[in-house]
């Protein structure tokens, strides 16, 4: 999200059935897309990690905002998600809590549907985990932050004050 030149990446390894993750979706990734990715100063990119050990559905999730992506509404069906995570996340079956929010969002709802009853973006899904596992990652959110092609910075936090001090610094360290 965001211009793709920005000088500052900011990534997000998030299981979409994680608390942690809602949390930070709703409160502060809205900071840092008014802060910096508005004014073209980061870039924000998204990587599924779905921890299968504790949340069922956090796989499903994953491919139904691929699939949203089809249809060029990932961010809004992402956002769909998060703010329903209460609801979804207890249920037993969610396919048609995720076929709801894609109408909800205005996608195309039989070729949404067609996409989440299918396997596709497994692989895209799978691939994300596997990235995230080779950057020794166990749990969500996971907050890095790099300037250019540089090396990223792993945070220990996710709050704003703590993506805002390290953004800021390397803003700075650029000038």
């Amino acid at each position: 999200k965001g211009d793709p030149d920005a000088p500052i990446t900011i990534v997000e390894f998030a299981d979409y059935q994680c608390p942690g993750c809602g949390a930070f979706a709703l409160s502060v990734k809205p900071q840092v897309e008014l802060s910096y990715v508005q004014s073209g100063k980061a870039k924000f990119v998204f990587y599924d990690f779905p921890l299968l050990s504790i949340h069922n559905h956090a796989f499903l999730a994953a491919r139904a905002a691929r699939c949203a992506d089809d249809q060029d509404m990932f961010w809004e069906y992402q956002d769909a998600l998060f703010r329903n995570q209460p609801t979804w996340a207890v249920r037993t079956n969610v396919v048609g809590d995720f076929i709801e929010y894609a109408g909800s969002v205005g996608l195309e709802s039989e070729a949404f549907e067609a996409c989440l009853k299918s396997d596709r973006h497994a692989d895209v899904v799978t691939a994300n985990l596997a990235l995230g596992e080779q950057l020794g990652i166990t749990g969500t959110p996971t907050i890095m932050i790099s300037q250019g092609r540089g090396m990223a910075r792993r945070l220990n936090a996710f709050d704003f004050q703590s993506i805002q001090l390290v953004v800021d610094g390397l803003l700075e360290s650029a000038e």
